[in-house]
């Protein structure tokens, strides 16, 4: 049975003239077939032949798994010592002039051999209708990044148990993963807790720093459930901490449900981040916000679209997309205030609800 997804890549198929499409990147394959894996070096392969039945091609690993996952139910497999390339072709069983394929995934390598082995003669990306398709959500999708987000909030509560002066980043941060395991899930991400001056650096990294009073205590995490996943940043103060650290939190927080009221359906992007921006710029923090205001969430992190001031694509109903303003004071701390939010029909539905006051961990 083709579901109503791999119905409308195939009608891309007829409207681009391809004699087949190949789809490789794991996140794809699961999104069309719903089965789930990470092949690493090994060659994974969702096949959609012309007029035929798409097929599976999986490690040999995998076979048991892939027949009992997927709603293809066609499945070869290839063995470690077999040229996967070379077994695709003897599945085709037809010429492929005009191949489909997802140019952002495939690489040179793999490329040149696909061209030597299938002599096709064009490749074509076919990674527009892919994104169209998962930038609106199904009310199954909604439902799992819904539960996703419960899922990752219940984790920072019990986590928020376990911070005191003292307890390093690091340890926080493993407290937070074995909760997720606990709950039955895992992390989205690399779980990021950062502290004091660290709380400045956007991309920062979980070290050994222990946690003081004074601080700034900056909780980036999400989890990952049933094949969808939840992102969220919170920014607490352990004791007190400086008025200037008050200011920028309440500055953010501003930012944040500016950016958020922005939401509906005709939107356009670069306007959403603008109501955050210009929020943050007009109490003269500009410089210190310096990156995008969101992205596209769903079976990725980072999905399209991206939320950025020149981005003049519209939202549309259905997309689930973050809101995540900055401030980044070097050497001093900063604040990040991060949403996960689904567009509706009329406006903004928040799909992480954990409070956003200013709240003392003493």
């Amino acid at each position: 049975m083709i579901n109503e997804r791999l119905k409308k890549l195939y009608a891309f198929m007829v409207q681009l003239n391809l004699d087949a499409v190949l789809i490789t990147q794991p996140k794809h394959i699961y999104y069309l077939s719903g089965f789930s894996s990470e092949p690493h070096e090994r060659f994974l392969g969702l096949i959609l032949p012309k007029g035929e039945e798409p097929f599976l091609l999986v490690p040999a690993l995998d076979i048991e798994a892939a027949k009992a996952e997927s709603t293809v139910s066609q499945v070869y497999t290839h063995t470690d010592t077999e040229n996967p390339y070379e077994v695709l072709k003897r599945c085709l069983q037809r010429t492929v002039s005009r191949l489909g394929i997802e140019k952002n995934h495939l690489t040179l390598q793999r490329y040149e051999t696909l061209s030597e082995t299938l002599e096709a003669e064009q490749f074509v990306d076919v990674e527009a209708p892919l994104t169209n398709m998962r930038a609106i959500k199904s009310a199954d999708e909604i439902a799992r990044l819904k539960n996703a987000a419960r899922l990752v909030e219940q984790v920072l509560r019990d986590g928020l148990k376990h911070v005191k002066a003292g307890v390093t980043e690091m340890d926080i941060a493993a407290e937070l993963e074995y909760a997720m395991k606990k709950a039955g899930v895992s992390p989205a991400f690399s779980t990021t807790v950062l502290s004091g001056e660290k709380s400045a650096l956007p991309h920062g990294a979980t070290g050994n720093r222990p946690i003081k009073r004074g601080d700034m205590l900056l909780f980036d995490m999400g989890v990952a459930a049933d094949g969808y996943l939840s992102d969220i940043t919170r920014t607490f103060a352990v004791g007190d901490v400086d008025d200037k650290l008050i200011e920028i939190y309440e500055t953010v927080l501003e930012a944040n449900l500016q950016g958020i009221s922005a939401v509906c359906p005709g939107a356009v992007l670069g306007e959403v981040d603008h109501a955050a921006r210009q929020c943050i710029a007009s109490r003269g923090y500009g410089e210190y916000f310096t990156h995008r205001v969101g992205h596209g969430l769903g079976i990725e992190v980072h999905e399209y679209p991206s939320v950025h001031g020149d981005n003049r694509d519209l939202l549309r109903e259905g997309m689930v997309i973050t809101i995540e303003p900055g401030i980044y004071l070097p050497g001093i701390g900063g604040v990040r205030i991060e949403d996960d939010v689904l567009v509706t029909s009329t406006g903004a539905e928040l799909l992480t609800t954990f409070p956003k006051h200013l709240t003392v961990i003493s």
